[in-house]
């Protein structure tokens, strides 16, 4: 479906240096933000400013600009990003989502090619991940969960969307103590990242995911490294999040700021805890349940899309898994 592009002209009056500077923020960082949460385009130049994208984003747009720019006559005036974020979002419901609308056809074009959702699942969620700033993906391994949620992370950043991707993940060993492990500290926890490091790595080459990583673009990092930040304008994903402590968990949900969208994958099947730990993802799907803004999207053997025998695997784990259960309940009946 091809979007028809609208244009719309304003003239600021009374318009000064300050109250531009004022408008337009550092290095242009307001007119950057209401283009990125409108998916606008706004050129300007002096006092004139054009505005062009979809009729109801450039309606939008128009009213925020008109709105920061009187807000900019009083002579102790300040605009923060925080300002422009909340204007947009307390008055103006336009989500991010693919130009053409439609979920099913999401792709990215990557040097492997096109990235799509196999199945109706993995669509619903790619779909509820693009319109939620807080998102879910629980499943067992193999559906898809953490390569699609980097796909959209690399999407918005392509697009300029978010202007960092933070992928993060609990170093917890898999069911067996590792010891000590040599090298830095970056070497040390580089082995619980790698699955996150591929992923990049097919999507968009070595040699970007190189420069992204040592200008700060990407960043790949341990979840313990989280505490105490407010993640602006981020894509942020949290993997293996089954992992996670109570704790974690709610530390790391207080960790999203103005702009930034957090997508938390995991299998709650897969707990490497200790024993008596309770998962923080579990603790989650408990308590956030019923927050409209957030969205779960549960996954199971059908929407594994590995070798085929994986799909097997698991689907005779869930019948294992269900059939334990319901003998444990027909014993305590008795």
């Amino acid at each position: 479906m091809t979007t028809t592009l609208h244009t719309a002209d304003l003239t600021l009056e009374n318009a000064d240096s300050r109250r531009l500077t004022l408008l337009c923020g550092p290095f242009n960082d307001n007119i950057s933000h209401i283009e990125r949460r409108l998916l606008v385009d706004i050129s300007h130049r002096d006092d004139q400013l054009k505005i062009s994208g979809p009729a109801d984003n450039v309606a939008a747009a128009l009213d925020v600009l008109q709105q920061l720019y009187a807000a900019t006559a009083a002579p102790n005036a300040e605009l923060t990003p925080e300002q422009v974020h909340l204007l947009i979002s307390q008055n103006y419901d336009i989500q991010y989502e693919q130009q053409d609308g439609e979920h099913a056809d999401f792709s990215l074009k990557t040097k492997k090619g096109l990235i799509k959702p196999r199945n109706p699942n993995q669509a619903a969620y790619v779909s509820n991940v693009l319109r939620h700033d807080v998102c879910f993906g629980v499943g067992p391994a193999g559906t898809g969960k953490t390569y699609l949620a980097v796909a959209c992370a690399v999407d918005a950043l392509e697009r300029n969307f978010v202007r960092r991707i933070i992928l993060t993940r609990p170093a917890v060993e898999a069911g067996e103590k590792l010891g000590f492990l040599p090298g830095d500290l970056a070497q040390k926890v580089d082995p619980y990242l790698r699955p996150l490091y591929d992923a990049l790595f097919e999507m968009l080459g070595f040699e970007k995911v190189e420069k992204y990583l040592e200008r700060g673009v990407i960043e790949i990092a341990p979840l313990a490294y989280m505490r105490g930040r407010t993640l602006n304008d981020a894509f942020i994903i949290l993997d293996e999040s089954q992992n996670t402590t109570v704790e974690q968990m709610k530390m790391f949900l207080t960790r999203i700021g103005f702009s930034s969208k957090a997508v938390i994958t995991g299998d709650i099947t897969q707990v490497d805890l200790p024993r008596g730990q309770y998962s923080g993802l579990k603790h989650a799907i408990d308590v956030l349940s019923d927050v409209e803004e957030i969205s779960f999207n549960h996954f199971n053997a059908k929407d594994v899309v590995r070798h085929p025998i994986v799909q097997r695997i698991v689907m005779a784990y869930e019948a294992h898994e269900a059939a334990k259960l319901a003998a444990t309940v027909a014993i305590k009946g008795e």
